[in-house]
């Protein structure tokens, strides 16, 4: 049986940013990266925007604002981004203070999908020519803590020091996990919202800002904007009774591909549960198989104008008048939102638009469309046994999925902080 100093798995930018940062102060390092898909499924894929200013991808109970900002610096030291102009943002700021929203300042990055996977390939070929062994479509199912042996689809090995860094689609895996190795964790609040589409001229504060973060009251938000070559896609999930149900997101190409005119961004709302509830990832499984339900198998859409009169969306209704662009998903079911979202998060999420399209106005046209459900899974909270991210002797969960991060920037830098772990434990 081979045995590794290091064994990471999950290639997306968490078990990246462990790798870089072990290798560079121990180049000799034995180190197996682990990644079940064809290709690195973390953040880095899916449209590769980055955000540098906290508190943007840093959840607050293992963050702070000086340690944050020194896990940042050396993100961007590595990463070294371009980071893209903003201008005339002042009169939407004013409208936003005048009714109570909060427009964020974010410097930000933007590779686009085609981008993202550029470097990945260029990351994943450095690592591989630095001695580390990369093995894609290799699933890592489970680990003994006492014999530190772990096993892959493939084979058994050895590890002296373990990461896990699964990302947000490895949520049930990593949840199995931890029941399995006795770590102690709580699960109770989810993110739950839609995604917007419409047309640029619509929504035209992306001509000056990429991706905007408004703050909106009730726990709600803009998040993870696409413009340009932008278009909606769904997402597989496996819901842990084995289940498959879709999420939206959005991706949209680098300035290299033409633009189509259109823009998505996701609004969502945020909810932490106490009693009785005690997992949100169940009720979000449970959100997401009602969607799926009521949509035939897939997301559903709704346009402004028919959500307007509490009226469904057909697929006539998706005429050439008002309804003046194709969705960018149509293999989404025409429907109504209403009958599978439940009420805090529509009202909330409502309010909010009507708020944005107060300081943007136009994105509330007729036109524009609405899929759901968008579901964000990073709730996981493990109970740490130190800052680094160790959860148990010798395993560190990191990442999205483990709730250290929300975002490429926030996940890489946990990477680097688990790295920093076992550095001060190994002597290196």
């Amino acid at each position: 049986m081979t045995i590794y100093d290091i064994i990471i798995v999950g290639s997306g930018p968490a078990g990246l940013g462990a790798a870089f940062e072990l290798l560079s102060v121990k180049p000799d390092a034995k180190i197996l990266l682990l990644e079940r898909e064809k290709v690195s499924s973390g953040g880095l894929r899916n449209d590769c925007k980055m955000n540098f200013t906290w508190p943007i991808g840093f959840p607050s109970e293992y963050w702070e604002r000086d340690n944050s900002s020194r896990y940042l610096a050396r993100v961007e030291e590595f990463l070294k981004p371009e980071i893209l102009p903003q201008k005339n943002l002042t009169t939407y700021q004013k409208r936003a203070t005048r009714i109570g929203v909060e427009l964020l300042m974010i410097r930000q990055s933007h590779l686009g999908t085609d981008g993202g996977l550029r470097l990945i390939r260029e990351l994943l070929a450095q690592l591989s020519a630095a001695g580390v062994e990369v093995c894609l479509e290799e699933e890592f199912l489970s680990a003994d803590r006492r014999t530190k042996t772990a096993r892959t689809n493939m084979r058994e090995v050895g590890y002296d020091q373990l990461i896990v860094a699964p990302g947000r689609h490895g949520f049930d895996f990593l949840r199995r996990f931890m029941k399995e190795n006795e770590i102690p964790y709580t699960d109770n609040s989810i993110d739950v919202g839609v995604r917007v589409e419409t047309r640029i001229e619509h929504y035209p504060i992306v001509r000056d800002y990429y991706d905007p973060k408004f703050i909106f009251p009730e726990r709600t938000r803009t998040f993870c904007t696409n413009s340009g070559a932008a278009h909606v896609v769904q997402e597989k999930y496996v819901a842990a009774n084995g289940q498959t149900y879709y999420s939206v997101n959005g991706h949209a190409y680098s300035h290299e591909k033409p633009s189509n005119g259109l823009v998505n961004f996701a609004v969502l709302r945020s909810v932490e549960f106490t009693q009785p509830l005690a997992s949100g990832q169940d009720y979000a499984e449970f959100l997401a198989s009602l969607a799926m339900l009521t949509g035939g198998g897939h997301p559903i859409m709704q346009r402004i104008g028919d959500f307007r009169m509490g009226k469904r969306t057909t697929h006539e209704g998706l005429n050439d008048d008002l309804y003046d662009f194709e969705p960018s998903l149509p293999s989404c079911t025409p429907g109504d939102i209403s009958l599978a979202m439940p009420a805090k998060f529509l009202r909330s999420i409502w309010k909010a638009l009507k708020q944005l399209d107060t300081i943007v106005p136009g994105v509330l046209h007729p036109s524009t469309i609405l899929y759901y459900p968008e579901i964000k899974l990073y709730a996981n909270k493990p109970q740490f046994i130190d800052e680094y991210f160790m959860a148990s002797d010798s395993i560190y969960l990191i990442g999205d999925g483990a709730g250290t991060s929300r975002g490429i920037t926030g996940a890489w830098a946990s990477g680097i902080r688990a790295a920093d772990g076992i550095k001060r434990r190994k002597g290196w």
